[in-house]
């Protein structure tokens, strides 16, 4: 049976569809680079099948940073979590801005299985002052147990780009509150003539019963600002 329409989730499973077919069209949720993977030939028109929304646009990386800064104002070292097979290194320049105006030093903490990131948050963890930004990537997805307890064995601040890994334990996050448009493909509406989409609403989740195992007081004004907090 012939689906009417294919959901992918990340850019692995986006390319995976594309190749299977050009056809039945395919709505992405967690894209991040969509025109430069190939996948659409503008985020206004994208001329194909597919259609969708990014995750972030770059200038979130920026944001990451600051939030980390503002809920652990004594990080002076911030390693990047990610890995270099399945992200496209589209955050680097807004974090690199922001750190350099933070006077935050950077670490990429690039890994290729579980290993690698118990071995380099284990390494980056020897010296004082370090919070780690976990970057929107399907491998930190698959791996967020394993970071999130990481974080938690070497009293490492973190921010996340998703509520997942705060309800899993995480400090804090700061991400994308997700629409749809599988619906209005179903009623006929063209995937080509659909823009790819940036997000337009965001939330903020904090942990506060993790805060206080970092011994970390959260300013009332991010708690102000938060959408969930966790006790």
């Amino acid at each position: 049976m012939t689906p009417d329409v294919a959901f992918a989730d990340s850019t692995p499973a986006i390319s995976a569809l594309q190749q299977a077919t050009r056809i039945i069209p395919i709505v992405f949720v967690g894209g991040s680079n969509p025109v430069g993977s190939g996948f659409v030939a503008s985020l206004a028109r994208p001329e194909g099948n597919i259609t969708g929304f990014i995750s972030f646009e770059p200038a979130i990386g920026g944001k990451w940073l600051g939030t980390l800064k503002e809920i652990a104002p004594r990080v002076a070292r911030a390693a990047l979590v990610y890995n270099p097979q399945t992200h496209t290194g589209q955050y680097f320049q807004s974090i690199e801005a922001a750190a350099q105006s933070l006077s935050v030093e950077l670490v990429r903490l690039a890994f290729g299985d579980a290993s690698d990131i118990e071995r380099g948050i284990a390494d980056f963890a020897r010296a004082p002052n370090g919070g780690l930004l976990v970057l929107s990537d399907p491998s930190t997805g698959l791996h967020r147990e394993l970071i999130v307890a990481l974080a938690a064995r070497h009293r490492l601040p973190a921010v996340y780009p998703f509520r997942l890994f705060v309800t899993t334990g995480g400090l804090i996050s700061y991400g994308v509150d997700r629409a749809e448009y599988v619906s209005r493909i179903l009623k006929d509406e063209k995937p080509a003539e659909l823009p790819v989409q940036a997000p337009t609403k965001f939330e903020l989740l904090i942990n506060l019963k993790t805060a206080k195992a970092l011994g970390l007081n959260v300013p009332d004004k991010l708690l102000a600002l938060a959408d969930e907090v966790i006790e």
